[in-house]
């Protein structure tokens, strides 16, 4: 039996990670329902303390969403989930965007939007750059 599956993505800063992510690989935020949020609390289900506004919306304070724009079928979706402690080792797990010709110019965007270069990596004629998101998790563009 084959499963479906979410990454997902500890941080301390869900929304504005999943925005930088968005940006990097091009996909979208998924919309959280402010209706429904507010019905959970008024139901008493949750609190206004497990909420925050983000972009001028009432979101989930420990949780957001990107997905690929062609849907769940292409890709599977990444949850950033907020965490009390800070990253302080290297990821186990980490995406490499393949970017092909255009390695060099992803590298330099992603650069210019807060990721920090770590170093090249080599293996055979396979070459790659590794990068830190904002808050540290690592990525690899070949």
């Amino acid at each position: 039996m084959a499963y479906e599956f979410q990454v997902t993505v500890d941080c301390a800063e869900p929304h504005v990670l999943a925005d930088w992510w968005a940006e990097a690989l091009g996909w979208e935020v998924e919309a959280q329902d402010e209706g429904f949020i507010r019905s959970m609390i008024e139901q008493g289900h949750a609190t206004e303390a497990e909420t925050t506004r983000h972009g001028g919306k009432l979101v989930w304070a420990t949780g957001a969403a990107i997905r690929h724009p062609g849907g769940l079928e292409r890709a599977p979706r990444l949850l950033f989930q907020q965490v009390p402690e800070a990253k302080t080792v290297k990821n186990r797990v980490h995406l490499d965007l393949r970017a092909g010709d255009d390695r060099d110019a992803v590298v330099q965007r992603l650069l210019g939007n807060g990721a920090t270069y770590l170093h090249d990596g080599r293996q055979g004629p396979h070459t790659w750059v590794t990068l830190a998101d904002p808050e540290g998790n690592e990525l690899c563009v070949s």
